[in-house]
């Protein structure tokens, strides 16, 4: 059992609710792909809503999707591992882009099972690294609210675009007791507002986002318990969009302050954690090429992922293939070469025909959903070009990538 220390946060609100509807993107049509194999996606808990008004300052480790880790001396990956979940299908109108550049990436597998994660700080209540389904997670179990936040370097370090996502799933207890979902404050910049932030709440059938609230599409909430799901968030241009899984699920346009840094914070407990992993944080809102001319040299990516030290495409990384294969239909005299990118984990003869492999991956995706091969060649770089310093988890994930140069 899990040591739990009590906290309470002062005068906790309840966040107001208009039961707004947004859009929502259910739309679970055929599939894109061919020949893909299947995975377990998703997140199964729930998610209750409450406030709360405290403060404090607030970087960090990757999802395992993309994640090239290795040990010294580990078999090359061979290429059978260039296949991707059957449920990536289901993604086929996912419109969700990452950010150009990670400023803060957590998957905790370097942190140790029973301890605080060494990329956080705590402010209230307590938290822990402990795995779910053999994935090492941070757990949220104890406080009213329990709140954790990054480490980062500045205290503002939120751009007015942005995007964050994560990992999150609940389980039942031994009685069948499900506890609440995850909840993040983004706080404001202008000190002289009314309110110093505005919360966001998955639960377990909707999501709010401020005041705005929907509800999940019937085929989300059906086997939505016991199951991973994949949280994502984008602020750009005054609104900020809600996704679980492959649904747009509320979208905010009314997001007049700007925000500076974010925190988690829920209620846990120790029998009903809130639970979340591969936690990444991107400034920028998303690329924005579609409809347009392309005429750069090349398009950086880091929506593409894999998992772990394989070439098989994680389901959320459609957002950024849709991008990419409505460009090339808008500009049909282009040709990408698909180079992949790893950090400097593993050997280099690994991480070479690794980073191949997940170009070859690409390419093959992008072929089962109408382009001509012909237009798309590959090539590995492996760890040769990073981006960012290999010390530091940002600078890894940012070299984990997947470029498309124009040729």
């Amino acid at each position: 059992m899990l040591c739990v220390v009590n906290a309470q946060v002062a005068d906790p609100n309840q966040v107001a609710k208009d039961a707004a509807s947004n859009q929502a993107n259910s739309d679970m049509t055929n599939a894109a792909n061919k020949g893909v194999n299947k995975i377990e996606q998703g997140v199964g808990s729930l998610f209750k809503k409450k406030n709360k008004d405290n403060k404090q300052d607030t970087t960090s480790t990757v999802p395992s999707n993309n994640k090239t880790t290795t040990k010294s001396g580990a078999a090359s990956p061979s290429s059978s591992q260039i296949t991707e979940p059957s449920s990536i299908k289901v993604y086929q109108n996912y419109d969700f882009i990452a950010g150009e550049k990670i400023i803060f990436t957590d998957n905790f597998q370097d942190d140790q099972d029973g301890e605080f994660p060494s990329h956080w700080k705590l402010q209230k209540g307590q938290a822990i690294i402990n795995k779910v389904d053999g994935k090492p997670t941070l757990m949220l179990t104890d406080g009213n609210y329990a709140v954790v936040y990054p480490r980062m370097k500045t205290e503002k370090y939120l751009t007015s675009n942005f995007t964050l996502e994560f990992d999150f799933i609940f389980k039942p207890d031994k009685d069948g007791n499900i506890g609440v979902g995850p909840g993040i404050e983004f706080y404001y910049a202008d000190v002289n507002a009314s309110e110093d932030h505005m919360r966001v709440e998955f639960n377990q059938n909707d999501v709010s986002i401020g005041d705005l609230d929907k509800s999940f599409p019937e085929e989300l909430v059906n086997g939505f318990n016991s199951k991973w799901h994949h949280a994502a968030l984008i602020q750009k241009n005054g609104q900020m969009k809600a996704y679980v899984d492959q649904f747009r699920i509320c979208v905010n346009p009314n997001i007049e302050q700007k925000f500076y840094r974010l925190e988690f914070a829920s209620i846990g407990s120790e029998t009903t954690p809130v639970v979340i992993t591969n936690v990444k944080l991107a400034e920028g809102g998303g690329m924005n090429v579609i409809g347009q001319k392309f005429t750069d040299a090349k398009i950086v990516t880091h929506g593409i992922n894999f998992d772990f030290d394989k070439a098989s495409i994680k389901p959320e990384s459609m957002g950024t293939l849709n991008m990419i294969v409505q460009l090339l239909k808008d500009n049909p005299a282009i040709k990408f070469e698909v180079d992949g990118h790893t950090d400097n984990s593993g050997t280099t003869a690994h991480n070479l025909s690794l980073s191949q492999l997940r170009a070859d991956a690409v390419k093959t995706q992008l072929v089962t959903m109408g382009v001509d091969a012909s237009r798309l060649t590959t090539k590995g770089f492996g760890d040769t070009k990073p981006l960012g310093d290999n010390s530091t988890p940002e600078g890894k994930a940012n070299n984990r990538r997947v470029e498309f140069v124009k040729m």
